[in-house]
């Protein structure tokens, strides 16, 4: 599986994942967490399984 983030010159700089430092599909003038979509679908299925 290839990053669609790379080679994209024209794109904007994308944030880092804070758990994998992935890029995310975040700009980095994002403010708070940024999570890659890997990481963010695993954090939504810890906190669906904590109830």
């Amino acid at each position: 599986m290839g990053d669609e983030h790379e080679g994209d010159p024209g794109g904007p700089p994308y944030a880092e994942c804070v758990l994998c430092r992935e890029p995310t599909e975040y700009p980095r003038a994002r403010k708070g967490i940024t999570l890659c979509p890997v990481c963010e679908w695993q954090e939504a299925q810890r906190s669906a399984c904590s109830g």
